[in-house]
C-alpha cells in the first residue's frame, strides 16, 4: 500500500475518531486518551502540603559561608591555617566576603546582597546542613537531579509527573527553561526508563537570545511579538498527519506487542498537537501590568531570568507540574569570589523576590514548593587567594512555601562551615522530603525496571519532618 493510500485510510480512520468524539464530547475523548497516556492527574499517597514545584537552579555551586550560613568563628579565624584534616591541606580560613545580616522577624542569617530575598525571610526555610556524595559538577548536578552520580536515572521532576500525573493536558507536566548544556545536559531533565512521556520539556536554551525563551521544534519564534503565529498547514490537516502517523505506530506496537519509545512517540506526537493552543498564551508576557513586569525587573537591562522566573509563574498558574529555572550566571568561583558573587547576586535578586511576592499575593505560595539548590557549597578556607574550592560535606539550600516551615534555620555545619554535623540532610533526604510535600511516599514510589523496583531515593532517605510547617 502507497503512501498515499495509507494517508487516506488514515484520514478516514481521523473522521471516524473526530465522529466518535463528538458523541462523548471532545473534553471526554481527550480525557480518555490522557488517562491511558499515563499521564492523567493522580491521586497522591497522602494529602499533599504542595501541588507544585519551582526549582531555582543554582549551577556551580554557590558559597554557603557567604549567603546563608553565618560563621562567627570563621571570621574570627580568617587568615588562619585550615585544621580540616586532608581536604585543606595546608590552606588559609577565608572569611565571609561580604557582610551578613539578619532579616525578618525570625532573624535569619542572610547576606546583604540579596536584599529583596532578605525581605522574604520569613517565608524562607535554609536547609543549612545539605550533603552530597562528590564535589565534581557533573556528578553532584546528576545527583541533586536524579539521586545518582553513577547511572543515568529518572530525573525528580519526571519522578513528580509519574507519581501525579499533569493538572493541564494541554501543557507539559514538567518544564525546564534555560537548561545549561553541560553537566549532563538532558539526562538532568530525563525521564530514564519511565514513561517518555514523563521526561521535561526544554523551553529555551544557552544559544537563544537572552531576552526570549522560545519553544523548539514547535510555532513559537523567538523575539517580542508573539502574533500572527500560522502553523505551516491547517489544523486539520496536521490532526491528519498524526492519525496517520500514529496508525503506522500503533501497527508496529501490534507487531512489537510492548515497545515503550514508540508510546511515547505517540504520546509526545499528541500532547505537542495540544500544545499549539496554549503554549503561545502562556509564553506571551504582554498581558502582564506594568507593575508585574517591573517588579520582576523585566526592561532594566539584561532581564533573562525575570523572564523565566515570571513565566514559571505564569506556568503554576496554568497548571503545570514541576518547573526548572537555570539560573542565568555561574556560582564556580575559583577565584574572584567577592566580584564574582556580587555579579550573581545582583543577577537573581529581584527576580526571585519577585517570584516569591507574586505567588504569595495570587494565593499560589502556599501550595507552591519553591526551592533555589546549586550542586554542593565551597570551602571555608580560601582558594587562589582570593576564591573558593568545592565543598560536598555541608553547604546550604532554601525551600519556601508548599508546606514547609517559614523563617526556619535547619541544621547546621560545623564551626568553620566544612561539614554538616547538625540534622545532616543528605540528596536523598531532600529527595525524600519534597515527595512528601508532594504527597508522595518515596518508599511507594517505584518502577518496576529490569526485574528490579527503582525510585529516586534508592535505598535510603529520611523525611525532614522538622521543616514541615
Amino acid at each position: 500500500m502507497n503512501t498515499l493510500s495509507n494517508f487516506r485510510r488514515h484520514t478516514s480512520r481521523r473522521e471516524a475518531l473526530m465522529t466518535m468524539s463528538s458523541g462523548i464530547g471532545w473534553l471526554a475523548f481527550s480525557a480518555l486518551a490522557q488517562a491511558k497516556s499515563g499521564i492523567a492527574a493522580k491521586a497522591p499517597h497522602s494529602p499533599a502540603r504542595a501541588k507544585r514545584v519551582i526549582f531555582l537552579t543554582m549551577r556551580g555551586g554557590p558559597s554557603h559561608v557567604d549567603l546563608f550560613d553565618y560563621k562567627p568563628e570563621l571570621m574570627a579565624r580568617d587568615g588562619k591555617t585550615a585544621s580540616l584534616g586532608r581536604d585543606s591541606s595546608g590552606a588559609k580560613l577565608f572569611g565571609p566576603v561580604h557582610p551578613m545580616q539578619q532579616c525578618g522577624q525570625s532573624g535569619q542569617w542572610m547576606t546583604t546582597l540579596y536584599p529583596k530575598l532578605a525581605q522574604h525571610a520569613d517565608d524562607l526555610c535554609i536547609i543549612n546542613s545539605m550533603n552530597t556524595d562528590l564535589p565534581n559538577h557533573a556528578q553532584a548536578f546528576g545527583q541533586m537531579h536524579t539521586g545518582s552520580f553513577q547511572f543515568v536515572r529518572p530525573s525528580i521532576g519526571a519522578w513528580t509527573l509519574y507519581g501525579l500525573g499533569t493538572e493541564n493536558e494541554n501543557l507539559p507536566g514538567f518544564i525546564t527553561l534555560n537548561p545549561p548544556a553541560d553537566n549532563g545536559g538532558a539526562q538532568n531533565y530525563g525521564s530514564a526508563f519511565l514513561p517518555a512521556i514523563c521526561q521535561g520539556t526544554r523551553i529555551g536554551g544557552s544559544q537563544l537570545p537572552d531576552l526570549y525563551a522560545a519553544l523548539l521544534n514547535k510555532d513559537v519564534a523567538p523575539g517580542p511579538p508573539m502574533k500572527n503565529i500560522t502553523p505551516a498547514v491547517s489544523r486539520e490537516m496536521q490532526r491528519a498527519q498524526l492519525d496517520l502517523i500514529r496508525g503506522l505506530n500503533e501497527r508496529k506496537m501490534e507487531r512489537d506487542g510492548v515497545h515503550p519509545q514508540i508510546e511515547g512517540a505517540i504520546e509526545s506526537f499528541e500532547l505537542a498537537f495540544r500544545m499549539q493552543s496554549e503554549v503561545p498564551e502562556v509564553l506571551d508576557l504582554r498581558g502582564e501590568p506594568e507593575s508585574v513586569l517591573k517588579l520582576y525587573g523585566i526592561g532594566q537591562g539584561k532581564d533573562q531570568f525575570a523572564r523565566q522566573c515570571l513565566l514559571a509563574r505564569r506556568m503554576a498558574e496554568a497548571g503545570v507540574r514541576f518547573i526548572e529555572i537555570a539560573s542565568p550566571v555561574q556560582w564556580d568561583h575559583h577565584n574572584r569570589l567577592r566580584e564574582q558573587l556580587a555579579t550573581c547576586c545582583t543577577a537573581t535578586d529581584q527576580p526571585i523576590a519577585a517570584l516569591l511576592t507574586d505567588l504569595k499575593a495570587r494565593g499560589l505560595l502556599k501550595d507552591t514548593l519553591v526551592v533555589w539548590a546549586g550542586e554542593f557549597g565551597r570551602t571555608p578556607y580560601a582558594q587562589s587567594g582570593d576564591g573558593r574550592d568545592h565543598n560536598h560535606k555541608g553547604y546550604s539550600i532554601w525551600m519556601a512555601g508548599g508546606g514547609v516551615k517559614g523563617g526556619l534555620t535547619y541544621g547546621a555545619t560545623d564551626e568553620v562551615g566544612h561539614k554538616a554535623v547538625l540534622d545532616p540532610m543528605h540528596i536523598h533526604d531532600w529527595h525524600a522530603t519534597i515527595l512528601h510535600l508532594l504527597g508522595l511516599d518515596h518508599t511507594r514510589l517505584t518502577f518496576n525496571h529490569g526485574g528490579r523496583n527503582f525510585r529516586l531515593t534508592n535505598v535510603s532517605g529520611t523525611v525532614a519532618k522538622g521543616i514541615l510547617a
